[in-house]
């Protein structure tokens, strides 16, 4: 017996690796909502677990982005998030049960991760210098201290080899069972007090944030846009077309596509914000207020926008009545020049409020097409989602190279001088919008009644317009469909054609043709570099 006990005393005695995964996980979770709270005092975008988001929408390749536009949808954000926050779920789990008998290698993995999120914070393009590693450090701490807390509060499990089980003694380590009943209430009201007091702490701190961004809310709901001066032309009645599950001529701002990369909506003091024009070929330097702005002459226009991930048939096209002030004449007030006039600035590279960088041909925004600086969409400020306070919106060029979201500087420069933020990752320089046609109804996978059936949909080709559509049933001939009025050549065009639908399975194909006579091609391509090409097709099914 004795050389029993001295055996006994001599193993050690570790608490169960699932009680120190559970301090692992309320660590973390108290680390992320003190970096919340910090970040909501010094910037939302400082986070962690934004700054990480941002970094690796940056890092992730052009197919990658692409696969998850495609598999989420405007939710691609909302998903990366949920899996930064997973993978952390899981760290801290696994530094927790490493904690149980490495307690100094558990803390350090804490505030490794710590320091990798401020390391990422501080870099990033649109960082505040080095208070943004603030929530990364002060949140690691916080984590850092709580797993050592509960850690040391675990109740002793004694290991033993002889027996799966083990005596009751054995469990508690040699102690009587309440001594170790005593450790688990201490370890379980340690360990409750800590979520409570996490929950508390993120809870001020999405408060805070919020309250923050009320003054930003506030702005723009005061925000009144003077009449145009030069007001969009009325939209010919017969622009709009009374078909069922067609798309709508003007689309609600509600249902307008969002893409970019910004996984915190920046909320832009509208009093503080302001645009500087500078650069090569740039004579005058100036720089704009929102009020500035205002007070010059509004231009009203409907211009179909649409982005380069769009798929052949997919949804990241709309059209919608733009307000704001012709970047063309802001640029002449500056001494810009066009490449074609001399200037020897032939980039205009656009910066956000988060750091984007966008790069449109200064030839483009400047050769009388309706480029501008927006200040409204569908007679309203701007939504945050889509900008607010001041975008840009130019006609006929892909948002990747046009649509700045919450510009603050336009840069003139050279495309040999400077790549932007998307040429960089494989995306071309140049890119107008390509023609394209969609069959909006009948859906995807119908089941349709024999008998008559209306296809319609909306087809578009910025700067050239449209000039025909036609449709084809399965291998059939192609036959033109009746075109709706044309607004302008900046907006699109909806289309329908009555089909008599006989039982079977069948093959719905568009295409258009442009005012130009180019027919829109066949060949399927790829969104990368500069745009999917290809006619769109649905499969029905009539019985």
């Amino acid at each position: 017996m004795r050389e029993e006990e001295k055996d006994r005393r001599r193993r050690p005695r570790w608490p169960h690796p699932a009680l120190g995964a559970l301090s692992g996980v309320l660590a973390g979770f108290a680390s992320l909502a003190v970096a919340e709270l910090v970040a909501a005092v010094v910037r939302p975008e400082s986070g962690p677990v934004v700054a990480v988001g941002g970094a690796s929408v940056d890092a992730a390749p052009a197919p990658v982005k692409e696969w998850a536009i495609r598999q989420f949808g405007t939710d691609d954000k909302l998903v990366l998030l949920l899996g930064i926050l997973a993978s952390l779920a899981v760290l801290a789990l696994l530094l927790g049960a490493l904690a149980v008998r490495f307690r100094q290698v558990g803390t350090a993995g804490v505030l490794l991760l710590g320091a990798a999120g401020a390391a990422t914070a501080v870099s990033r393009p649109d960082s505040g210098g080095l208070t943004d590693a603030l929530p990364s450090v002060v949140g690691a701490a916080v984590g850092a201290l709580l797993l050592r807390l509960l850690v040391g509060r675990l109740p002793q499990v004694e290991r033993s080899s002889a027996s799966a089980s083990g005596s009751a003694t054995e469990e508690t380590g040699g102690r009587p069972p309440a001594s170790a009943g005593r450790d688990r209430r201490g370890f379980m009201l340690t360990a409750a007090s800590a979520a409570a007091a996490s929950v508390t702490v993120g809870a001020a701190g999405r408060s805070l944030s919020a309250s923050r961004g009320q003054d930003a809310v506030a702005d723009r709901l005061r925000t009144v846009l003077p009449a145009p001066g030069s007001p969009a032309r009325p939209v010919p009645r017969s622009a709009r077309l009374r078909v069922p599950g067609i798309s709508p001529f003007v689309t609600p701002t509600a249902d307008f596509y969002r893409v970019d990369t910004a996984l915190v909506v920046p909320a832009v003091d509208v009093t503080a914000w302001r645009l500087r024009v500078h650069g090569t070929g740039v004579r005058r330097p100036r720089t704009y207020s929102f009020d500035d702005l205002l007070r010059r002459e509004l231009i009203e226009r409907n211009i179909t926008l649409a982005c380069v991930s769009n798929e052949v048939g997919g949804p990241y096209v709309g059209n919608a009545r733009w307000t704001g002030v012709r970047l063309a004449d802001l640029l002449a007030e500056c001494g810009v020049e066009p490449p074609s006039r001399g200037g020897p600035a032939d980039q205009l590279v656009s910066r956000s409020v988060d750091g984007m960088t966008i790069g449109s041909p200064v030839e483009d925004v400047m050769d009388g097409r309706d480029a501008m600086l927006a200040l409204g969409m569908n007679g309203e400020p701007l939504p945050f989602e889509h900008g607010f306070p001041v975008r840009m919106v130019v006609p006929g060029l892909y948002g990747f190279v046009s649509a700045c979201k919450w510009i603050r500087d336009i840069e003139l420069t050279t495309f040999d001088a400077y790549d932007p933020y998307w040429v960089r990752r494989g995306w071309a320089r140049r890119a107008p919008v390509k023609t394209g046609s969609r069959i909006d109804t009948p859906k995807p996978f119908a089941r349709l009644r024999a008998g008559p059936v209306m296809i319609a949909g909306v087809a578009w080709a910025q700067r050239r317009g449209i000039g025909r559509v036609e449709v084809r049933v399965d291998d059939g001939p192609w036959r033109e469909a009746d075109l709706a009025s044309e607004d302008t050549r900046d907006t699109w065009r909806q289309w329908s054609l009555p089909w008599r639908a006989t039982p079977g399975g069948h093959t719905l194909t568009v295409r258009a043709t442009d005012r130009t006579g180019a027919v829109q091609t066949g060949r399927r391509t790829r969104t990368v570099p500069d745009g999917a090409d290809g006619w769109h097709s649905v499969v029905v099914t009539v019985g």
